[in-house]
């Protein structure tokens, strides 16, 4: 096959260029090595060995890189700088076999087009209605970050222009690096918080708002400087009509093709998968924006952008096209465009004399006045000193839009080679220092850990009782209204009850924590939204006078759902928050588990939740039990009391429902063999102390029963033989020291059930369970008494 390929150097319109011409005969598929054929000489091998090579070294990267807290991104940039002329391709050889110039160009262009989609999902999940919710501090300092470091750079550039003779090369590119440090990116800051877990924190909310704003001026000046530069090439009437036919486009794009895609989403019924031909009309259109946006002169990926901006966020279009879109995009052709990017870099070429380090100096100052006019703004704003920092150095973080303007850039002549390495290694150690220190610094969950916690044990007998419930599905409604109704509301000692909906952020970028009067709109689609509230309502209405409910919801990755439950339960200062188990007993008796992310959202709220902690295992449904709102007999509860702070919270917690005419309390207290003395402040002093109180004011229709049992064995015999007869067992978490339980940590499955719980949740046993934590009180041990001061 010699002789298929040459190439050569020709001039070019900036500078020289190499020039490849190419046999077109059959230069697909090879032959086989057998028949004399070399696979790299043939366009698809090479695509195929380029595309493993690339995602190998991409993933094992990232294995490396990982526990230094860097994300993905920089992970495949320094893969691509490994594969590219500062390393391996420095080696003849292996650039020509791979990736030589002809070879390059298909890969190229299929990166492009995984960037133009990851562009068009990127659009979709940004939601424009963040600009009107962003307040004067995310104005103020939106607008600072961008125009601090911008007015640096182009002030160093008047100054350093005067002071001393400046390359044109040089001069042409400084204005333009200047207009890239200026840029803050919403697509790389919220993808940044969801790594990081702190999207829907007080800072990420922030953070966002602050993105979105420079982001807007980020976009019209690249945008205008972009068009600027096509006039400039031409004729000032250029600049003018470049104008117009981008703002028809824009306009064509809001008014045409959003209308057509909301009319296809409507065709396609909630929950069902997208026909294939509507798809297809999506997928013309989005390809149709990039030429277009092509033949204006623009980046291909502008009219994608734009396109998927203009669509609703979030169910169901965002949705369907994210989960049609994301793994090919994300997981294919996007490593392939970083890497590429990274091949770019030319480490061992970045010159001598004064122009490498006159460039540094100008990314470093618009760095310094980037974290500068985020921070300053911030503090003037009361934002508090370590928040106002963390967002600093966030605001100064970059990723994918930076990057695919330096490569566009650089392509188009107007960085060069040594601008382009310098402004993207800057670009990796500076996103790779703040990363870390942002994750190691901020932590959301610090305002949630207060000295003082809510508990059950501690509020005066007639103060309001607080409740946070939390709800997935319109299956747990049923057994929580029960619960709540179980807890005995009085117009002396009143129930406040916040009803949290919680949804996982998918098809948006933007987290979501709104009351429901203030936000109708944003789950339109969402059907059983409006079945919870109703519920909730009708309960409500039910115990007027004694009950008060608010409506909630929150959309937020379950990875970090936690930030939300916790910072609502602070701010109304609830005594306990109940949570729904991440199973449920599906019909024939046997288990399936809803959802594992779930699960880690229940372990994240008991560890940092500022009150106490309920986790109910719903049996209401298969057990066939009644509704308790609208039933007339007893309902049985059962409490197991093996010692400890959690079972006296869950004691706590049954007193209170023992004294509705309609609850049946059954107390089993279990005690280990032979009789011992306990000394004031122990355990078991505060258990024995607490029981009695509650054995003096126990009415007569509260069974109370003590048992004698040595080890775990015994625990489950005593628990066996109440399997009968009770609508609702209530049971402490930690027992993990305990003589009851010695035997049972073999058998433990579910760590936030504790050994008692996950026995209890089992699926031999057909009633409702409650799984009490009382979250720690800091130093020293508190009162006991059941009606203590507040």
């Amino acid at each position: 096959m010699e002789g298929l390929r040459t190439m050569g150097p020709v001039a070019g319109p900036f500078s020289e260029e190499k020039l490849v011409c190419q046999f077109t005969g059959n230069m697909i598929h090879s032959k086989g090595i057998f028949l004399g054929d070399d696979p790299f000489n043939f366009s698809l091998p090479m695509l195929l060995a380029q595309g493993i090579l690339i995602l190998l070294l991409t993933r094992t990267t990232h294995y490396f890189l990982k526990p230094l807290g860097q994300g993905m991104i920089s992970a495949q940039i320094i893969a691509g700088i490994i594969m590219g002329p500062s390393i391996l391709g420095h080696d003849g050889a292996y650039a020509e076999k791979l990736f030589p110039p002809g070879g390059k160009l298909v890969l190229e262009t299929l990166a492009n087009v995984g960037f133009m989609l990851h562009l068009f999902l990127v659009g979709l999940q940004m939601d424009p209605r963040i600009l009107k919710k962003a307040g004067k501090t995310a104005v103020l300092i939106g607008i600072g970050g961008f125009i601090l470091p911008y007015g640096l750079g182009e002030l160093a550039f008047i100054i350093i222009h005067h002071v001393m003779t400046l390359d044109r090369k040089l001069s042409v590119s400084i204005p333009f690096m200047v207009a890239l440090n200026s840029m803050t990116s919403f697509v790389v800051v919220s993808s940044l918080l969801t790594d990081l877990n702190i999207l829907n924190s007080e800072l990420g909310r922030l953070a966002t708002q602050t993105s979105m704003v420079s982001d807007l001026c980020s976009w019209f000046m690249a945008t205008m400087m972009n068009t600027v530069g096509i006039a400039a090439r031409d004729s000032d009437w250029m600049l003018l009509w470049s104008l117009i036919w981008l703002l028809i486009f824009l306009i064509s794009i809001v008014f045409v093709f959003r209308p057509i895609i909301i009319w296809i989403s409507k065709q396609t019924p909630e929950g069902e998968r997208m026909d294939e031909v509507l798809f297809f009309i999506i997928i013309v259109m989005i390809m149709g924006c990039a030429f277009c946006a092509e033949v204006l002169g623009q980046h291909a990926a502008l009219g994608p952008l734009v396109l998927g901006m203009a669509l609703p966020d979030g169910p169901p279009i965002g949705t369907i096209l994210l989960q049609k879109f994301d793994t090919m995009v994300t997981g294919l052709l996007l490593p392939i465009f970083f890497a590429l990017s990274g091949s770019k870099t030319k480490l061992f070429s970045l010159g001598k004399g004064m122009f490498p380090f006159m460039v540094e100096f100008i990314i470093i100052l618009g760095y310094v006045g980037k974290f500068t006019g985020t921070l300053i703004p911030a503090i003037f704003s009361g934002v508090p000193f370590w928040d106002s920092l963390c967002l600093a150095m966030i605001m100064c973080c970059k990723g994918i839009i930076e990057v695919a303007t330096y490569s566009m850039w650089k392509d188009r002549k107007i960085l060069s080679y040594q601008s382009y390495s310098l402004l993207l290694i800057t670009m990796l150690i500076v996103t790779g220092v703040c990363r870390p220190i942002v994750g190691y610094l901020y932590d959301p969950s610090s305002s949630h850990m207060s000295y003082s916690r809510k508990s059950i044990m501690y509020p005066k007998h007639d103060s309001e009782f607080r409740i946070l419930v939390c709800i997935h599905n319109e299956h747990n409604v049923s057994t929580i209204i029960n619960l709540l109704e179980a807890s005995h509301a009085t117009k002396s000692s009143p129930i406040s009850i916040v009803a949290l909906c919680l949804m996982e952020l998918t098809g948006s970028s933007s987290s979501v924590l709104e009351s429901y009067d203030s936000k109708k709109k944003l789950t339109s689609g969402v059907t059983h939204l409006g079945h919870i509230i109703n519920a909730f309502n009708y309960y409500e209405q039910h115990n007027h006078g004694r009950v008060t409910v608010q409506h909630f919801t929150a959309i937020a990755p379950y990875s970090s759902m936690h930030t939300d439950i916790c910072a609502i339960a602070l701010e109304m200062r609830a005594n306990i928050v109940i949570v729904p188990f991440h199973k449920q007993l599906a019909f024939g008796g046997t288990e399936e588990a809803t959802a594992t992310s779930i699960k880690t959202v229940n372990l994240n709220v008991i560890d940092k939740a500022p009150c106490s902690v309920g986790i109910l295992v719903d049996r209401g449904h298969i057990g066939g039990h009644r509704s308790f709102v609208a039933g007339h007999s007893l309902y049985h509860i059962a409490l197991l009391f093996l010692g400890g702070a959690d079972d006296r919270e869950a004691l706590s917690y049954s007193r209170r429902m023992a004294e509705d005419p309609k609850i049946r309390l059954t107390v089993v207290c279990f005690r280990p063999w032979g009789e011992q003395a306990y000394t004031e402040e122990t355990e078991e002093y505060l258990d024995k102390k607490l029981m009695n109180e509650f054995k003096a004011d126990a009415v007569d229709k509260i069974v109370y029963s003590e048992v004698i049992v040595k080890d775990g064995e015994g625990t489950t015999q005593v628990i066996r033989s109440m399997e009968e007869g009770f609508d609702l067992f209530i049971v402490g978490r930690h027992h993990d020291k305990s003589p009851f339980t010695l035997g049972l940590t073999e058998w433990h499955e579910c760590t936030e059930l504790g050994l008692i719980g996950d026995m209890l949740a089992g699926s031999d046993f057909l009633f409702s369970v409650l799984v009490v934590q009382q979250q720690p009180f800091g130093l020293g041990v508190q009162d006991l008494s059941l009606n203590g001061a507040s």
